[in-house]
């Protein structure tokens, strides 16, 4: 959420900033419902002030047996008064916090403008791209093949966009998981296992109501929704708190499944696991100083990357536009697998620095060492990295001649397997 006073002070900004943000809230009602809340807010301190004053009178015209019934008739309208525009005052407060809650970030100076992915820009290649003497096959023709990827059986279960790994699918795709919390964890991130479901003020900390209501599953005549990614709960353990600077900053990783309706995406990538309705991820998220940020940003965006040079799959590293960037983010990295399936890169992790906007919202704050000031930490978030991305990733770009597909090294120790056969 925004800084309500950083908007009216700096309305013409604001109005630049928002250009290419899909902003639908109208930020000159939110000046004109803070204008007329000041107003109003004025007028009842000086109603109260009068009626204080009232009753000193009334008070003393009773100590010397004098009639105050005037006096008391003036204080009774006076008292209701009041109580009509602290009515008024709390439908504007409620009318102004739900447009600040529709209200994305604001994109940092260096971000890239425009409306889409057209504007992105690419900061970094690493990796050969793999030169095959055969025609690569796309995944979900490889997983049919290797007998571990059944979305026939999904769909009896679930319906589309589901998957059953089977085998060593299933192997692979907990090994994954295994080796992102192993290798976060000796990055130094602290791993946490956190509950799969969140409450409806969990989501709005993060950003993800009210704007993406659409996109979420919620449980019939309970306050809880299913996780749509682990960052929800991950930083709602910090909400309502105040930490000292000392224990900044904090490294948390977690692995969570997520569960998204993709109401925006209809359409996309219907074939094969690439896009679905459950999926499982591995979280980096980082609290910390707000000078802080901008480093530890650059820095998480480093430790997802190393995942893929451990796995040695060649990826891109791209700074997103104002228009592609996440509703929360004030600045974003995609990193982007090369995939021969597709014949391009796809994106495998969302590295976002938020700066205090997911802080306003869940009133997380540090207090400073020497000056004991209290402040808004900065939340950043990435996955570190989708694991059914990953899969993706390790079937296509290590599949052989005869159907197979190789297993990276630094991933059997937890597989038990380095090869995966065709059935």
């Amino acid at each position: 959420m925004l800084d309500v006073k950083f908007i009216v002070s700096n309305l013409n900004l604001v109005k630049e900033k928002l250009k290419y943000r899909n902003c639908t809230v109208d930020v000159d009602e939110i000046v004109s419902l803070y204008e007329g809340r000041r107003k109003l807010v004025f007028e009842v301190d000086n109603l109260r002030a009068k009626e204080r004053q009232l009753s000193k009178e009334i008070g003393f015209l009773k100590s010397k047996g004098q009639d105050a019934s005037q006096r008391m008739v003036e204080i009774s309208k006076i008292s209701e008064e009041i109580k009509n525009k602290e009515k008024v005052i709390q439908e504007v407060e409620d009318r102004l916090y739900d447009l600040l809650l529709m209200v994305p970030n604001l994109p940092l100076d260096d971000v890239p403008q425009g409306p889409d992915e057209s504007s992105n820009e690419i900061v970094e290649y690493w990796g050969d791209i793999r030169k095959f003497d055969f025609n690569p096959l796309p995944h979900w023709e490889l997983g049919a093949r290797l007998g571990i990827i059944d979305t026939d059986a999904a769909s009896v279960i679930a319906g589309s966009g589901f998957v059953v790994m089977k085998g060593k699918g299933a192997k692979l795709e907990r090994s994954i998981i295994n080796f992102f919390l192993d290798y976060n964890t000796k990055s130094g991130y602290k791993e946490v296992l956190i509950p799969f479901l969140v409450r409806s003020i969990s989501l709005r900390s993060t950003g993800q109501l009210p704007k993406f209501k659409q996109d979420l599953y919620k449980v019939e005549d309970e306050d809880l929704y299913l996780n749509p990614t682990a960052e929800v709960p991950l930083v709602n353990m910090f909400r309502d708190k105040i930490l000292d600077e000392d224990e900044l900053p904090i490294y948390i990783t977690g692995y969570a499944p997520s569960f998204r309706k993709e109401a925006g995406a209809y359409g996309k990538d219907t074939r094969g696991i690439l896009r679905q309705h459950q999926f499982n991820k591995v979280e980096l998220i980082k609290i910390t100083r707000p000078e802080d940020s901008e480093r530890e940003h650059l820095k998480m965006v480093e430790d997802a990357s190393n995942l893929l040079k451990a796995l040695n799959l060649p990826y891109r590293i791209v700074k997103l536009s104002a228009g592609d960037m996440g509703f929360s983010a004030a600045k974003c990295y995609d990193i982007e697998v090369y995939l021969p399936g597709y014949g391009t890169y796809r994106e495998i992790s969302s590295v976002s620095n938020c700066l205090d906007f997911q802080s306003r919202r869940g009133n997380i704050r540090f207090k400073r060492k020497d000056t004991r000031k209290l402040e808004f930490v900065h939340t950043l978030n990435g996955s570190g990295l989708a694991v059914g991305r990953t899969v993706i990733a390790i079937l296509e770009n290590y599949q052989q001649r005869d159907g197979s597909v190789i297993i990276p090294e630094i991933l059997r120790p937890y597989t038990g397997f380095d090869v995966i056969e065709p059935i």
